[in-house]
């Protein structure tokens, strides 16, 4: 792997500290505020159905589900995935009962998905604990793209963005070893994406490089992520809009509208280094360079190349 790869301290010191002004935490940190941020800038996001704020709200719960046949129920300020129960339809009365279908297939009853709905509330997955609130959301429904390189859930494009120019992307594909879910963290490869093209440029699996997805068989590297331009544009419109000077930014593509905001994160891991095989720290002070004005100066993208 190439050098200046950035680390935690560094992160946390010259990126978080000195450029992510605490203030703007809570427009990240909060899906909702993140939601309504978006529609003021016009960037697209997932349907938001409806609010849980207090545990008293769990009586309107069948009221509100009973019209959904799938949807998303996550916490508000919830981190690195945990507490999202993504419903993927319904059985039928005929077939055994009005239950909640998981995309495992596993079958929740309705008394079951109130439960997890009151654990979102008491805070068990939000930052530090509070207090939460659990959003009711559509169901992305993943672009046929992605159909050969991913496994049962949802992949997401998450993008570095440094003073609101892109820095890093990367790919997030789920696998079985990750239980359907985008999480490196949990056994989804993570691809790199070179910035000038949109292609994936190298692929890796727990830390290790991998070149064709394990259950699908698919080969990962030279895939072109659909409404790549796009998808750039949407991040800086965020960036900007955060007043987040290092920020990652999360897109899904939707089958029918298309690239949607899923949520940014004031603080983004330090994986996408791994998926790209070459370290941050270069892409960052490319950036400072040409925002200088420093002549002949492009920013490298992940094949050695330079943006113009």
């Amino acid at each position: 792997m190439a050098q200046g790869i950035l680390g935690m301290n560094r992160r946390n010191t010259e990126c978080i500290l000195d450029l992510n002004p605490r203030a703007c935490f809570p427009r990240v940190d909060s899906k909702r505020t993140m939601r309504d941020l978006c529609r003021q800038i016009g960037v697209p996001t997932p349907t938001l159905y409806a609010i849980l704020a207090a545990h008293s709200a769990l009586r309107h719960l069948p009221r509100l589900l009973a019209r959904l046949d799938d949807f998303v129920l996550k916490p508000n300020r919830g981190a690195g995935g945990r507490g999202i129960l993504v419903i993927v339809g319904r059985d039928k009365p005929g077939a055994g009962g009005d239950a909640f279908l998981r995309h495992n297939g596993q079958r929740l009853t309705l008394g079951e998905v109130s439960q997890h709905v009151s654990s979102i509330l008491s805070g068990l997955f939000s930052l530090g604990g509070r207090p939460d609130e659990a959003l009711v959301q559509q169901r992305v429904v993943p672009d046929d793209a992605f159909a050969a390189i991913s496994y049962q859930g949802t992949a997401d494009v998450r993008v570095i963005l440094y003073r609101q120019v892109p820095a890093m992307a990367m790919l997030r594909l789920p696998t079985c070893l990750s239980g359907g879910r985008a999480n490196l963290h949990q056994g989804a490869i993570g691809a790199g994406v070179d910035l000038d093209t949109g292609l994936t440029t190298h692929a890796v699996q727990r830390d290790r490089g991998v070149h064709t997805h394990p259950d699908t068989g698919a080969p990962l590297v030279g895939f072109a992520v659909p409404h790549w331009p796009q998808i750039l544009e949407m991040s800086r419109r965020v960036a900007q809009a955060t007043g987040l000077g290092y920020v990652g930014v999360d897109i899904v593509l939707d089958r029918r509208q298309g690239p949607l905001l899923l949520e940014a994160n004031a603080r983004p891991g330090l994986a996408i280094q791994i998926a790209n095989r070459t370290g941050l720290l270069t892409r960052l002070a490319a950036i400072d360079r040409l925002r200088e004005g420093t002549p002949g100066v492009a920013l490298p993208t992940s094949d050695g190349k330079g943006l113009p």
